[in-house]
């Protein structure tokens, strides 16, 4: 059996170095999606890695007989035939645990920011802060502290949980809506060893959207929105709302409206509905804090992930 891996999106070097201690070729190169087949067949690949930019859908599972195995650098698997995949023998894998941690610090630079205008102050200090810094500085001088406030999680996986940490960490308090979770708890480690351990009771979503000061989405891709017009209103206003999760979740023309209106204070998104080319509306909007679906991006992340990789490969493929 050939011993070849693809990892068209690439893969950390921990990762590589693991699969090829285990006698694995491993390919770096970024195959175009309409060469991925041809390349697949000719190369004799095996498995095949991605992260969310490479579709794997039913007919590059029927084109390429020879392959074992598709893996998914991180959670979702909406861009995997997951089920059609499995049917044909396929084994498919993904790395839930990897990247929680970068997730979760990134909702929060998103919170932080947001609570102190920062995505408006970095957009306009370079522009006008020689100029108008007194002005600038009354602008953005009536911030708040997330201490003491509440996070509002809905969904509440690893992801989820990490993000409640630091949330715990820094003194909020949390509640969850999940419909899979009724309970959780959570042990929260400290550098010196100690560690402190929460219990958690589902709340109903409803009791999220209307108790929380702050919400974060941590939910797979569907098809109806999580939050649209009516679970907007249902908020409290002046409301901070951050979807690191999934675009789509979220419906954005009535998020604009709600930001517009004053119900949601601010917005942090590092997904988008049209993503990869947002609505220009969302990308100039002065209340919504941005970043390019960049939440499992961080190289301690990316290392875990090819590491978890490797192996489960070498576990399934030996």
């Amino acid at each position: 059996m050939s011993k070849k891996i693809l990892a068209n999106d690439g893969i950390s070097e921990s990762g590589i170095k693991a699969l090829e201690t285990a006698g694995y070729e491993v390919l770096t190169t970024t195959v175009a999606q309409e060469q991925l087949v041809k390349f697949i067949n000719e190369e004799g690949i095996v498995g095949l890695l991605v992260r969310s930019a490479t579709q794997v859908r039913s007919d590059l599972i029927d084109s390429c007989p020879g392959l074992k195995l598709i893996g998914r650098g991180g959670v979702g698997m909406d861009n995997i035939d997951v089920a059609y995949a499995k049917e044909k023998g396929i084994h498919v894998i993904n790395t839930p645990a990897s990247s929680s941690s970068s997730v979760a610090e990134l909702v929060f630079a998103h919170l932080f920011g947001g609570v102190r205008f920062l995505y408006d102050a970095n957009r306009n200090m370079p522009l006008e802060g020689d100029r108008n810094f007194k002005v600038l500085k009354k602008n953005y001088g009536k911030g708040t502290e997330l201490r003491g406030k509440t996070l509002g999680v809905l969904g509440f996986g690893r992801i989820g949980q990490a993000t409640a940490k630091i949330a715990l960490g820094i003194g909020m308090k949390v509640i969850y809506f999940d419909p899979y979770i009724e309970d959780a708890k959570i042990d929260l480690q400290f550098f010196n060893g100690q560690s402190v351990s929460f219990t958690f009771n589902n709340s109903s979503k409803e009791e999220i959207l209307k108790n929380s000061d702050f919400i974060t989405l941590h939910v797979p891709a569907q098809k109806e929105y999580v939050i649209g017009k009516r679970e907007l209103e249902m908020m409290k206003q002046g409301v901070g709302l951050v979807n690191a999760a999934r675009g789509g979740v979220i419906d954005e023309v009535a998020l604009i409206e709600a930001i517009d209106n004053g119900k949601v204070a601010f917005a942090g998104l590092d997904v988008f509905e049209s993503e990869p080319v947002p609505e220009i509306r969302i990308l100039m909007h002065p209340k919504i804090s941005l970043s390019p679906h960049i939440g499992a991006a961080t190289d301690e992340a990316q290392d875990r992930i090819g590491t978890e990789l490797a192996e489960q490969i070498i576990k399934l493929l030996n």
